[in-house]
């Protein structure tokens, strides 16, 4: 038997049952202009610190002084930092594409993606489950390279072009694919071990795909943690004082990328956490930062 489904309300029942809970929403007709924006229960991820929590957990009412503008200054801002952490990770991806191609192209200069070509674990169920939805998308491009290598060479795509047709996540199995040699000299550019960048490439794609997806980002604590150098290797990094499955904590991340493969724009995610709101209940430690985190390291120094 199905549960009963939660009752529908109206923009004017929905604004009524936060101020029945204690929230000061303001001006009841902007306060249904947000809600018509923002779908209500997208909007409650951002109010839920707000709501009082006892030893039975949260509770529907809120905490006094809690403010409808408080819980959008949130969402905005939340907004801005999904725009710019996938714009920040946009050239780390194309470099990483890059890079992975131009080795596995020097392993083989004639590689097309032959499991012979790249590391035991290619030899696998995993790299032919891979392998098929990357020949899907191969059939599925409109690119004008791949068009040209189908007109001169049957379709057959080098590695260092393959590349161009992989996501974040399909790159992250490629390199995981590639023997030992090829990881190493990837992730030496990076300033990694092949461990640590393996690890790395798969916190970022979930951090990816959150903002894709428009998901929660600022308060999110997400799966996987990052292997980290050992101390002493980059100063940077370990001055950052922070909680690395933490959403600052993978936004250093994306900074030490930037820094090291010299590419995007380094001053992009200190601006936007800048704009944090100011709001009491809610401060900027719930990112996992510091209170003064644009001190703490010159990766997240704007004017370096």
């Amino acid at each position: 038997m199905h549960g009963a489904v939660k009752e529908y309300r109206s923009y004017e029942q929905q604004a009524d049952l936060l101020a029945g809970r204690g929230m000061y929403v303001g001006d009841r007709g902007q306060a249904m202009a947000v809600l018509r924006r923002v779908n209500y229960y997208r909007l409650s991820g951002y109010w839920y610190p707000f709501r009082k929590l006892t030893a039975d957990g949260r509770q529907d009412d809120f905490y006094p002084g809690t403010r409808l503008s408080d819980v959008v200054a949130l969402y905005d801002f939340d907004a801005r930092l999904r725009a710019a952490t996938f714009a920040a990770l946009s050239p780390i991806e194309l470099a990483i594409r890059a890079l992975l191609g131009h080795e596995l192209g020097r392993v083989d200069p004639c590689a097309h993606l032959d499991r012979s070509k790249l590391g035991p674990t290619a030899r696998s169920e995993r790299y032919d489950r891979w392998l098929a939805g990357y020949e899907f998308e191969l059939q599925q491009s409109r690119e004008d390279f791949v068009a040209h290598h189908h007109e001169k060479y049957g379709g057959r795509l080098p590695v260092w072009a393959a590349v161009e047709l992989l996501d974040w996540g399909s790159l992250t199995y490629l390199y995981g694919f590639a023997t030992r040699g090829v990881q190493d000299r990837v992730a030496d550019v990076c300033g990694l071990s092949a461990p640590q960048l393996t690890s790395w490439l798969k916190a970022l794609n979930l951090l990816r795909n959150t903002c894709a997806h428009h998901g929660r980002l600022f308060n999110r604590v997400h799966t996987i943690t990052p292997k980290l150098p050992k101390l002493g290797r980059h100063p940077n990094l370990d001055a950052v004082a922070t909680e690395w499955h933490r959403t600052f904590g993978l936004l250093t991340l994306v900074q030490f990328l930037l820094n090291q493969l010299e590419v995007g724009r380094k001053a992009l995610l200190p601006a936007v956490l800048k704009s944090f709101p100011s709001v009491q209940a809610v401060p900027i430690a719930h990112m996992g930062a510091p209170s003064d985190w644009h001190y703490k390291s010159p990766l997240w120094d704007a004017s370096a």
